[in-house]
């Protein structure tokens, strides 16, 4: 990193050195999924099989608008992790990820913690993709580092403990139980999936479970507050569930997914994606047409063994929360649950996996609990936007940390709170052209999206060509009905596109670099 953020980091730690193992600060505890929708925790929605995050809810915040900034991993976990819009740090699909150590334009979370005094221990995926042709990619932060994968998958990190390093014959007995899921487990075999054959400690996750578990049991340093990450690889697909999670569900109480009323997606971003990556669609056809073919019970099975996976990983929470408890690091402590995006689950025409702007994808849970919030917080439905970015400002100043000012997120615990949350979409990458950007802007009433089709090439140039959906949330939650064009709403629609507009032009105001004779201070007031 350089520039102005090197110079604001350098005066902090000049403030802040020798004040952190002074200071009495909370534990914090991060639990993470990856691809749970904001609705699948019980809170949400009564089918749901959540005991240990309703219990988190029950004692903490749940943030009813959270949103993330972009619908896939890679550029959304870069942006939580950094604080900063995937545009600012220029990760906007899977293909992307900063790759150069010296060149990160900000702090990741985790050394962050670790600057703040904290015993930094990291347990699962963060997804960086920042291994290629790095022998040794940095752990950014983490003192202890484990990960579910192969040290060939690309996710390897600095002194980690891998699981085909520790427990080849486990993760070759997963891949086999797998190997006709597809690509990111994502074709319509993993989306139908199975009653897994394996033990749990054979999945990834469990193996993730267990290394977790294991350093609660021995690894803890008792003279450091502690930033525990837990980081699961589902509920996103493959659905091979172990049965004891299966079999809390009963195929009757499924509800149907709704279906739109039109056939074919026309005239929105997600159509304007799918004409410019023909791969990505034909990926959809492909599922779409095993989908038609499925009897209503045989689609509702896909529908229970996501929820069976989202119980799965509620169990390994309940466990490390246990045993945090046991170790007294839950006293004083913050508890953060989150996912990076959400799941279309068959919506809207057979839909799957995420990679739009609409609210099964950008929505996710978040939860912030814990005695180190306010009792009179505890217990509560926060309903003021809430984005994803907004996580590092909010965890640095619980760690005793000054918040960067050039970030553009909020401290969620303090008084200022954004107007509504952004999330931006650059097409899903991979074999394609990178499409032109499509920018979401979203209140707790409505939702708009600008976009321009076909690819970033030349997209300066076709401006003037910019389309756009507009859709009313309160009375139309599936975003079924665009109301762009409708001229009774083109007083909300201009709105929100200022809104939208001042948003970024004062988030790229301020960082990720400030070069000014004061510094960042003209920043802080």
């Amino acid at each position: 990193m350089k520039g102005s953020e090197q110079l604001f980091i350098s005066v902090r730690r000049s403030q802040e050195r020798g004040s952190h193992l002074s200071q009495h600060k909370p534990n914090i505890i991060f639990l993470m999924t990856d691809q749970q929708r904001w609705d699948c925790i019980g809170t949400f929605n009564e089918h749901i099989h959540t005991p240990n995050l309703d219990r988190l809810a029950e004692e903490g915040i749940t943030y009813q608008n959270a949103v993330c900034q972009s619908p896939m991993c890679a550029p959304s976990r870069s942006s939580m992790m950094m604080g900063y819009y995937p545009s600012q740090l220029g990760v906007r699909t899977n293909y992307g990820g900063l790759f150069e150590e010296d060149k990160l334009p900000s702090e990741p979370l985790p050394e962050l913690m670790h600057r703040a005094g904290y015993q930094t221990a990291g347990f699962g995926k963060t997804h960086w993709n920042h291994s290629d042709g790095v022998e040794e990619p940095s752990s950014r932060g983490f003192e202890v580092r484990s990960i579910g994968l192969s040290r060939e998958s690309g996710h390897y990190e600095q002194g980690a403990t891998m699981m085909g390093d520790s427990h080849p014959e486990d993760l070759k007995a997963y891949h086999e139980e797998t190997k006709d899921f597809g690509g990111g487990e994502e074709n319509s075999n993993g989306y139908t999936g199975m009653t897994s054959q394996i033990r749990m400690n054979q999945h990834r996750d469990g193996w993730v479970a267990d290394q977790a578990l294991q350093f609660l049991e021995e690894g803890v340093d008792s003279d450091r507050p502690l930033f525990f990450y837990l980081s699961f690889l589902k509920p996103h697909a493959g659905f091979n569930v172990p049965k004891e999670f299966e079999d809390l569900y009963n195929i009757k109480d499924i509800p149907d997914i709704p279906q739109p009323p039109w056939a074919e997606e026309e005239n929105t971003h997600l159509a304007a994606a799918d004409k410019l990556n023909t791969h990505s669609r034909e990926s959809y056809l492909d599922k779409r047409k095993v989908w038609e073919q499925r009897s209503p019970e045989e689609r509702r099975r896909t529908t229970l063994r996501y929820w069976a996976n989202c119980t799965w990983l509620d169990h390994y929470f309940g466990l490390a929360l246990d045993k945090l408890k046991q170790l007294g690091r839950l006293e004083h402590a913050l508890i953060v649950f989150v996912s990076d995006h959400g799941e279309m689950l068959s919506e809207r025409q057979y839909r799957f996996t995420k990679y739009n702007l609409y609210d099964s994808s950008v929505r996710v849970p978040l939860i912030l609990s814990g005695t180190y919030l306010p009792e009179q917080k505890r217990g509560t439905v926060d309903q003021e936007p809430a984005e994803l970015v907004d996580l590092v400002p909010t965890l640095t100043r619980a760690a005793g940390l000054s918040a960067n000012p050039m970030l553009p997120g909020v401290d969620l615990l303090g008084d200022i709170r954004h107007r509504g949350t952004f999330c931006e979409f650059h097409g899903k990458g991979v074999t394609a052209p990178h499409s032109a950007p499509a920018y979401m802007w979203r209140t707790a009433e409505w939702k708009l999206i600008l976009y321009i089709e076909g690819s970033a090439a030349q997209a300066a140039s076709r401006v003037h060509e910019t389309k756009g959906e507009l859709y009313h949330l309160s009375t139309d939650p599936h975003e079924w009905t665009n109301l762009y064009d409708q001229e009774q709403h083109a007083a909300i629609r201009e709105q929100l596109k200022t809104e939208l507009l001042m948003h970024l032009a004062v988030s790229w105001a301020k960082g990720p670099f400030f070069y000014d004779r004061e510094g960042t201070k003209p920043l802080e007031t």
